[in-house]
């Protein structure tokens, strides 16, 4: 991820844009946003990841762990999410965007909000790779990791598509109430459409159309983001819920989407999103200051959070810590709010900077974290049976 998002950085104003201007133009508009096409190959990018993302919910799992998943993805998601409000409120006037592109003067409130939801996701492509990275995505803790981390990022999702919805049309006349109803429409569809499209894709790899079954899938999950766009929501709402919609698929039918989705399209959002980003910002002691406040606020409530929500789940110490270090890993999905933010003038172009710079961060040092809190409760250690151990309810 960050490899990308360099070559994103290389190519904007910070340092080819003052070399060869010209050659910026070839991917930048004018205005400063990337070009339709980049534009397109980005936008499916996101809708595949986090649909692939919502993919690997365990059904059985969550229904038996039902209450340690709801305890710690809800703190784990409200105690940043105050964090994050409560810094947005006192930040200077010049980290809000200007609402340009709304219509409208962004309030303090919006910013905060999506400041404090910014805080709150947890980046699930991310904490998949780390934990397969470290051999735990298949043992219960790396599952209630991964749990967690979905419905927090379900969470943030709604809160993202309620703050877009007010910036766009406001509080004004029945537009409020007709968001939160479109949403809660949205989740019901998903549900109820789940069984019909579970037992569709299992009848195509069950007669061996592995590549019909991959492409309902992708079918599904843009029509799922197209809709929730044609709502006024945020287009990975409908992304998300399509992927829970298809549920879990045998890996011989995700790998190949997988495969292109992180190796083709992935890169090409995440350079995109570098290109909005001009570190000559952080010349200023001001805006440095601001951002390393910023990322260390972020990091120590999510960790916070993250811990207790283990905790009040009864597990113990060092499995907290591993849960709070796996969910502070932010990445691609933090990129995603921030580049909605500053799309709809909530967020300043130094504000965009700080969210990715805090998305690289937080994401570099989960895997570390995890890995060394991990190896404190090992099975041969004694001290815990969620690491190493298959969950008896795994059905694949």
């Amino acid at each position: 991820m960050a490899g990308e998002l360099v070559a994103g950085v290389l190519l904007g104003p910070s340092v080819l844009g003052m070399v060869a201007p010209h050659v910026t133009g070839a991917v930048v508009n004018a205005d400063g946003t990337p070009t339709t096409a980049i534009s397109a190959v980005g936008t499916l990018a996101v809708v595949l990841l986090v649909g692939l993302a919502a993919t690997e919910l365990d059904g059985p799992f969550l229904r038996g762990n039902a209450r340690k998943i709801g305890v710690i993805s809800g703190v784990s998601f409200v105690i940043p999410l105050v964090a994050g409000i409560g810094l947005g409120l006192v930040l200077p006037a010049r980290y809000v965007g200007d609402g340009t592109n709304t219509g409208d003067g962004t309030s303090t409130t919006e910013f905060a909000v999506l400041l404090g939801v910014a805080m709150s996701v947890s980046a699930i492509p991310v904490i998949a790779r780390i934990l397969g990275d470290l051999d735990l995505l298949r043992t219960r803790l790396g599952r209630l990791i991964l749990s967690a981390g979905t419905l927090t990022d379900l969470a943030a999702w709604v809160a993202l598509a309620a703050v877009s919805a007010l910036a766009t049309v406001g509080l004004r006349a029945w537009h409020l109430p007709l968001t939160l109803l479109a949403m809660i429409g949205s989740i019901a569809v998903a549900l109820v459409a789940r069984p019909v499209i579970g037992r569709l894709l299992t009848r195509l790899e069950s007669g061996g159309h592995d590549a019909q079954s991959t492409a309902v899938m992708v079918i599904t999950m843009v029509a799922g983001a197209a809709a929730t766009d044609a709502m006024h929501l945020e287009a990975v709402l409908g992304a998300l819920l399509a992927g829970i919609a298809c549920g879990r698929r045998p890996e011989r039918v995700v790998a190949p989407l997988r495969l292109v989705t992180t190796a083709v399209l992935a890169p090409v959002f995440l350079a995109s999103a570098g290109l909005h980003v001009d570190l000559r910002a952080l010349a200023s002691p001001g805006v440095a200051g601001v951002a390393v406040g910023v990322i260390a606020v972020a990091v120590v409530a999510k960790l916070v959070g993250g811990y207790l929500g283990a905790r009040l789940a009864r597990l113990s110490r060092w499995e907290s810590m591993a849960v709070g270090s796996g969910l502070n890993a932010r990445g691609v999905v933090e990129i995603i709010i921030a580049t909605t933010g500053l799309s709809l003038g909530i967020f300043s172009e130094e504000t965009y900077m700080i969210v990715v710079v805090m998305a690289v961060v937080t994401s570099v040092m989960a895997g570390p974290m995890v890995a060394a809190a991990a190896r404190r409760c090992r099975p041969d250690t004694g001290r815990s049976d969620l690491v190493g151990a298959e969950s008896a309810q795994h059905g694949t």
